[in-house]
């Protein structure tokens, strides 16, 4: 008898909590969830381009050490940050993530800038190959960044606003970290990946 009064007890506090934003906020939840695993697929994309760029690169600069060392470090960096779906219920290894791949984003700037003292770079077949798929990436990393913080925005809220956040007490969700930058619009414009140079050339074998 008392475990089937539990059970009427707990079926009516479901179908309170319910009225009071539940649903809204599990809905939500999904979409920060669906919306970080983006983010996190498009950044490993890019991590998956930088060896096969390192080693382009090299073979025109091999004297450009400092900069194959930041990046390989960069991407080490990357690696070590668990990017866990857990991640993002964590502002501190938030914080890690986003530095980390911030670093990232230097350290190829610099890979890039390397490529404007070499014409020969420049126009390797392989190398343009890999610019079009590095700015591809780029445009994607942004565009999952942007749905990212639009997601957490309207989590957040949810976990903030009355009766909602009654709701979010109760059953334990918090606000969730987001990206943080000096200006959001920035993230609509996909950074700009130039190689210089002509027509792509044809893909060639080295």
């Amino acid at each position: 008898m008392r475990r089937w009064t539990s059970l009427v007890l707990l079926s009516l506090a479901l179908l309170s909590l319910s009225g009071c934003g539940y649903n809204a906020l599990q809905s939500s939840d999904e979409q920060v969830k669906a919306s970080w695993a983006e983010v996190l697929n498009q950044y490993q994309r890019r991590a998956d381009l930088v060896p096969n760029l390192v080693n382009v690169v090299k073979g025109y600069a091999a004297h450009e050490k400092d900069v194959f060392v930041q990046v390989t470090e960069a991407r080490a960096k990357v690696g070590q940050v668990q990017a866990t779906p857990e991640l993002i219920n964590d502002p501190a290894a938030f914080a890690k993530f986003q530095a980390a791949q911030a670093q990232m984003t230097s350290a190829l700037s610099r890979l890039i800038a390397v490529s404007e003292n070499y014409p020969q770079l420049k126009a390797d077949g392989v190398f343009r190959d890999l610019q079009a798929q590095l700015e591809g990436t780029e445009n994607r990393i942004a565009v999952a960044r942007m749905r990212y913080i639009e997601a957490v925005q309207n989590y957040n809220n949810l976990v903030r606003q009355f009766p909602s956040n009654l709701t979010a007490m109760v059953i334990g969700m918090k606000v969730k970290p987001s990206f943080t930058v000096e200006d959001e619009k920035a993230l609509s414009v996909a950074p700009k990946v130039d190689f210089g140079g002509t027509a792509p050339a044809p893909a060639a074998s080295r």
